[in-house]
């Protein structure tokens, strides 16, 4: 099926209808917690752990601590994004991620983020948001671009991206880590998954940073701004799949998606949902992993001097810093029908969200949790990625990733250090970094 530009326009009419100096709907309003708050004396019905607040000041970790011992199936009956279950234990979480007879991803149920309502229509359906067997289908169109042959491939890329970004760092001046490395990295590599010009990537971040957050009026500031982002992303796209449709099928995204028999007839909704999709899994999480990396050795010197001392230690270190910055902090499920857990009874169309996070810190199956360690036995025995059929795709491109970051930092011989306080995301999904100042010392 080939495409139009005129495929896109309801999301152009859609925006018309947003006034951003008036538009404030109560799922987009920012609810301030108290300098006093004591999360271990504030009554649980008070708990509201996907307040985005709680991220953006790096304050979430006692109220999940005592949700984890006090309350793991724990129901928060007011927010601005409605009512909502959260799981907070490890076991639970991985149990439940994998139970697609008894909770629902699709989009028209809520989806897979806190803030889905069955009624929202703010939904894109893109296949980590469908259920088998069609999720099955759409998924398996594009998996083969991130095997693990395909990724070796890859490997070559990575590492000479990754040599000219570290050469082209200033020395003995502070710069921004996050647009310099993080992003720039992670930017390139969606073009190629893409098989766009890496000149491009800009475009392609800032499309990425108004669709992982379109809650946040710092970022967006009015739903106007997100389906304009939409339009103009289908539109660019459509001129490329229409050109990918009519060659031999190639290996990047868009020429798997145009031939494949599952996804060369999508609507252009199902087009849209599923680039958002791969442009913001193929680069929001590693991104916040790079920078949370970083971050996490220098609060941590010990384990930064024991990486020095050992590279052999980046594999398994890789593992720990994406556990310890879990990324994702969540996926959101609707439950199918009533189920029963630690006392607690989820009803039928009752929304629950698994916090990852909170798994990822969990001492009943990870021991000393609040260390980072880069030596850690089982390092990845972790929640980072998901479970079950909504597994991550991209899961082993982010270690690999990573992973040849740090081989060549450590090759260059320098040391880079945090020069300044991160700014972290307003967002209870992304958990991750809008700046971190960074400088490296002759």
């Amino acid at each position: 099926m080939l495409r139009a530009a005129s495929d896109f326009q309801p999301y152009r009419d859609r925006a018309a209808q947003f006034d951003a100096s008036r538009y404030q709907p109560k799922r987009r309003a920012r609810v301030p917690v108290p300098d006093d708050e004591d999360p271990w004396t504030l009554p649980l019905a008070d708990f509201h752990v996907g307040n985005p607040e709680l991220y953006k000041s790096d304050r979430i970790w006692p109220y999940l601590a005592r949700l984890r011992d006090e309350a793991p199936v724990h129901y928060c009956a007011d927010s601005q994004y409605g009512p909502y279950w959260s799981i907070t234990r490890f076991d639970d979480i991985l149990a439940l991620d994998a139970d697609t007879a008894r909770l629902s991803a699709d989009s028209r149920r809520g989806g897979i983020t806190i803030n889905g309502t069955p009624s929202s229509g703010d939904f894109l359906p893109m296949f980590i948001q469908m259920d088998p067997p069609v999720h099955d289908a759409q998924r398996a169109a594009v998996a083969p671009r991130l095997a693990p042959r395909s990724l070796a491939d890859l490997e070559a890329t990575i590492r000479a991206r990754v040599i000219d970004i570290l050469a082209a760092l200033p020395v003995n001046e502070t710069f921004d880590w996050v647009p310099a490395v993080a992003r720039n990295l992670t930017g390139q590599m969606i073009c190629t998954l893409l098989g766009v010009p890496v000149s491009e990537r800009d475009k392609l971040m800032t499309w990425s940073d108004v669709f992982s957050n379109p809650d946040n009026p710092e970022l967006v500031a009015s739903p106007a701004v997100f389906y304009n982002a939409l339009a103009d992303m289908g539109e660019y796209f459509a001129e490329l799949w229409n050109q990918r449709a009519q060659e031999a099928p190639g290996f990047d995204f868009i020429s798997m998606l145009a031939h494949d028999p599952a996804t060369k007839d999508m609507t252009p909704e199902q087009l849209v949902g599923n680039l958002v999709l791969l442009i913001t899994g193929g680069n929001d999480t590693t991104r916040n992993s790079i920078t949370g990396g970083l971050l996490a050795l220098h609060d941590n010197p010990d384990q930064y001097s024991k990486l020095r001392d050992n590279p052999g230690l980046i594999p398994n270190m890789v593992s720990e810093i994406i556990r310890w910055q879990t990324p994702l902090t969540h996926m959101a499920r609707t439950a199918m029908t009533e189920i029963e857990l630690h006392g607690e009874t989820i009803r039928e169309g009752d929304r629950v969200v698994l916090w990852y996070i909170s798994g990822n810190r969990d001492p009943r199956v990870i021991d000393r949790p609040d260390e980072f360690l880069i030596d850690r036995p089982r390092a990845r025995h972790h929640l980072s990625f998901g479970f079950g059929i909504h597994r991550c795709l991209g899961n082993r491109l982010a270690e690999m990733q990573l992973r040849v970051l740090w081989e060549e930092i450590l090759k260059s011989g320098r040391t880079i250090e945090v020069a300044g306080e991160p700014v972290r995301l307003s967002s209870p999904l992304f958990h991750g970094f809008s700046s971190l100042p960074a400088r490296i010392t002759a």
